[in-house]
């Protein structure tokens, strides 16, 4: 199944021997937040694949694991956007500051 995502972005947080291909050692970084393009879903294993584009404009298939969720945003139409500037845009970060 495929589907196409609207406004998610993830962050990479990169298993030690997780599944390949690696996203770290495949153009993408720790402090990008990336917008999913899309995401495929084999039906003969329970990972997702996002569909997402690297620092060096490569479209790549990411398995879930590797990812972590951002924000939700239908006002943005980046590819990426540093993680920083995300976090702030996103409407709930004064309560993600405020329960640290």
């Amino acid at each position: 199944m495929l589907w196409l995502e609207s406004g998610l972005y993830l962050r990479v947080k990169e298993m030690e021997n997780g599944p390949r291909p690696l996203p770290l050692q495949s153009g993408f970084s720790t402090d990008t937040a990336y917008r999913a393009l899309g995401c495929f879903n084999p039906s003969e294993t329970s990972d997702a694949y996002y569909i997402l584009s690297n620092d060096r404009d490569e479209i790549w298939f990411i398995c879930n694991r590797h990812l972590r969720t951002v924000c939700l945003s239908g006002e943005l139409n980046l590819f990426r956007m540093p993680l920083s500037s995300a976090i702030a845009s996103s409407p709930d970060a004064v309560l993600r500051q405020g329960s640290h």
